[in-house]
């Protein structure tokens, strides 16, 4: 409690004596014997009213604010038979906001002892932080992961539910991973991470971006303020340098604000971009009559990523689409601006044998269709998979059709679901609309927003549209419409999910493990 004493405005930690704490949570049934217990306001009551199971499991302390003092206060919250809080109360005002500092110091301030890289941006983040941590791996580099597949500790898998914890359990996995050898950490940063707070307390080495496009705005009140959200990252509170893709508007905007050393890096073939100077002079001020800083050549089929001073690395992208292009060129400039040579860099990221549901393909013995999974649920995400899956298909076959399955996920940015099901329309031969993770809204309104899309594209360009509510079902009707090996089945949304969720209730459903099935009664059918 000292260190709390001295970080805390004055007069917040009681004078009891030097009370040890050894963790931190927020969630009442982790509470071990010695955490801290951060009792927080939330949406539909406050984390007060469960100090007393807290108490029980062995907390040392509570923090709380105001509110959370009262509902002390009263009996109701406490153990039984107890007048008053039987161990120290600390109370905050705006305690969320505090409580990355708070967890960063009972943990020892993991983050400054290991190397820590965060990637944020609409699409792409979970793909760049595979190839980063597969290029410091390549670098002989001990690693943690912190993102939407999957949280892990070396090569441990830790349960996570969000693509960034809570700051309480940031820094609980950050102390493990420092404890069991770790050097480096990977974490993808989302907006919700940076609106509530969850990475205070990480300094990031190197924080990069990928791009932005509409998501999330059941969140933020659009896209201006979900923009502002994520340049937070680029700030001297969270990150000492930044790398910053600029093949979009919104990374142009972002290198010309960010307040950090930022460096640029383009795979688009435009060469008018922002490039920021490796003085950090004038940090954000970046003339825009210069190329970026790190730039994808083309030569042939071959690619090449010219570095800020002159010299060239081979890139080879191990993963389909060309997006994945200005992923591979991020995660490069990323490693190297955190001290690794270039070519090996180049060399890690090449390396990476893969992202969990990410133009993730599917495959059985025999001449069957080729079957992908993708994670895209977005509009931009659409558009990109399809038109690289056709550009693929065009290069390899020369002809063959490109079969969509397509849902929209439920409470959730509903202005987005006609623009993807727009983009689905307008990119594939054939479109089969279905649902994604209704959660609590009616399915058949979600397909509905999502037709209504489809039906916007001009009948010519416009693909056949399909409407199967039940998942197992649509992806089997897609199969059935494939006539062989040169057509395409893509599944998009799910990705890496084994679960889907209707009515608060989860099912267990692998878009892979389904896609599995019906290839092979696809085989034995067209034996």
């Amino acid at each position: 409690m000292a260190e709390l004493r001295d970080l805390l405005p004055l007069g917040a930690v009681p004078e009891t004596g030097d009370v040890a704490v050894t963790g931190i949570t927020h969630d009442s049934r982790l509470v071990r014997p010695g955490d801290l217990y951060a009792a927080l306001p939330g949406e539909k009551t406050h984390g007060a009213r469960f100090a007393a199971s807290a108490i029980s499991a062995g907390a040392a302390a509570v923090l709380t604010d105001e509110q959370g003092v009262q509902l002390l206060a009263g009996t109701e919250t406490l153990p039984a038979g107890v007048a008053s809080a039987p161990v120290p109360v600390i109370s905050l005002d705006h305690v969320r906001s505090w409580l990355g500092a708070v967890s960063s110091a009972i943990y020892g301030h993991p983050a400054r002892e290991l190397l820590m890289l965060g990637v944020t941006g609409t699409n792409g983040k979970t793909t760049t932080a595979y190839l980063l941590e597969s290029g410091l791996r390549h670098a002989g580099m001990a690693t943690g992961l912190i993102g939407t597949v999957e949280t892990r500790v070396g090569d441990e898998v830790v349960a996570s539910v969000r693509t960034t914890p809570e700051a309480t359990e940031v820094h609980a996995l950050l102390a493990s991973m420092l404890e069991r050898g770790v050097r480096a950490c990977v974490m993808e940063v989302s907006s919700h991470a940076l609106a509530y707070g969850r990475v205070d307390g990480v300094s990031f080495d190197v924080a990069g971006f990928t791009n932005l496009s509409q998501d999330h705005l059941d969140f933020h009140a659009d896209l201006d303020e979900y923009f502002a959200t994520k340049a937070r990252l680029f700030t001297p509170r969270y990150a000492r340098r930044g790398v910053v893709c600029v093949d979009g508007d919104y990374g142009r905007r972002l290198a010309e604000r960010a307040s950090i050393p930022t460096v640029t890096v383009a795979a688009s073939d435009p060469v008018e971009h922002p490039r920021a100077s490796h003085s950090g002079s004038e940090p954000g001020r970046f003339p825009r009559d210069r190329p970026a800083a790190w730039r994808v050549r083309r030569s042939g089929t071959q690619l090449y990523l010219a570095t800020p001073d002159g010299r060239e690395v081979t890139l080879v992208v191990p993963l389909p689409g060309g997006f994945n292009i200005s992923n591979a060129a991020l995660a490069v400039a990323m490693l190297a601006e955190s001290g690794m040579e270039p070519a090996i860099a180049a060399a890690g990221v090449a390396a990476c044998a893969g992202v969990p549901g990410r133009m993730e393909q599917v495959n059985e013995p025999g001449d069957t269709p080729r079957a992908i999974v993708d994670y895209a649920h977005t509009p931009d995400a659409v558009q990109n998979v399809l038109e690289a899956l056709r550009d693929e298909m065009r290069d390899q076959h020369g002809h063959g059709r490109l079969i969509a399955v397509l849902g929209a996920g439920g409470d959730r940015d509903c202005d987005k679901r006609p623009l993807m099901g727009a983009a689905a329309a307008r990119y594939a031969n054939i479109v089969v609309v279905t649902d994604d993770n209704p959660r609590s809204e009616d399915p058949a309104v979600i397909r509905a927003a999502v037709l209504a899309g489809a039906e916007e594209v001009r009948q010519e360009e416009r693909a056949e549209v399909i409407e199967a509510g039940d998942r197992r079902a649509a992806i089997r009707t897609a199969l059935s419409l494939a006539r062989g090996a040169a057509d395409t089945v893509v599944v998009l949304g799910k990705g890496h999910e084994q679960g889907q969720e209707i009515a608060g209730t989860v099912e267990p459903f692998d878009d892979r493990e389904v896609l599995r099935e019906h290839l092979r009664d696809w085989n034995a059918e067209h034996r």
